[in-house]
């Protein structure tokens, strides 16, 4: 079996399942697709996170195809044990950012929009860690880049990576402190960012102010 067919396969059930699948049920309950755009300024942190998180999912998206149309090549062959294990990694990780996903009920969004307010989650896989979509994104990407080990899959790993980091430090935890405070400031203290135990963070003063967002006063 190709391993660029099987990365091609899990990139669509990944797409189909964390995106579409999402979408379309967000959207029945709510009414809205939960699609808030890239946020900040062109040339912002934040505008650079959401650039770098599309940038990801295209460099994903034409690892295997590129690699079946045979423009370019795996750096390295994995022996069948570490193969599988890859295609277990990245299926893991599709079903658990969908269960994440889930978990977010209403308060599920993609980007940030200043003026809206929804619910702290913090139980089932947030009592984790604070960012457990993120997580499992991660580990679906190094997954699919394991699978199939060339250029464009692991520059959209570091792309993915750096998107992540971004859009939680920059965006997410200004927003959330801002908008509850207190309740996210001792959430956390006692929960880590992307593992648990670790990323854990004490808001200072200045820590409610994001680069591109004014607070709201």
């Amino acid at each position: 079996m190709q391993p660029a067919f099987v990365a091609l396969v899990l990139f669509v059930v990944y797409m189909t399942v964390a995106f579409g699948l999402r979408t379309l049920q967000h959207l029945r309950t709510t009414g809205s697709s939960g699609f808030q755009g890239i946020s900040g300024r062109p040339g912002s942190a934040s505008w650079f996170g959401g650039v770098l998180f599309v940038l990801a999912l295209v460099l994903g998206a034409l690892a295997p195809v590129l690699e079946l149309a045979g423009v370019v090549r795996s750096l390295v062959a994995l022996p069948p044990w570490a193969f599988w294990c890859a295609v277990a990694l990245a299926a893991v990780g599709t079903l658990a950012t969908y269960a994440s996903q889930v978990a977010m009920g209403k308060s599920w969004r993609i980007g940030v929009r200043e003026a809206e307010r929804t619910e702290l989650v913090s139980d089932g896989p947030f009592r984790i860690v604070r960012n457990p979509i993120f997580s499992c994104m991660l580990v679906t990407g190094t997954g699919l880049a394991l699978i199939l080990p060339n250029v464009l899959s692991l520059v959209s790993l570091i792309c993915l990576f750096v998107a992540v980091e971004l859009q939680v430090r920059v965006v997410e935890e200004p927003y959330l402190h801002r908008t509850h405070g207190e309740r996210y400031a001792e959430y956390c203290l006692r929960v880590g960012r992307f593992v648990p135990g670790l990323g854990l963070r004490r808001f200072a003063a200045s820590a409610i102010r994001s680069l591109d967002v004014p607070p709201n006063l």
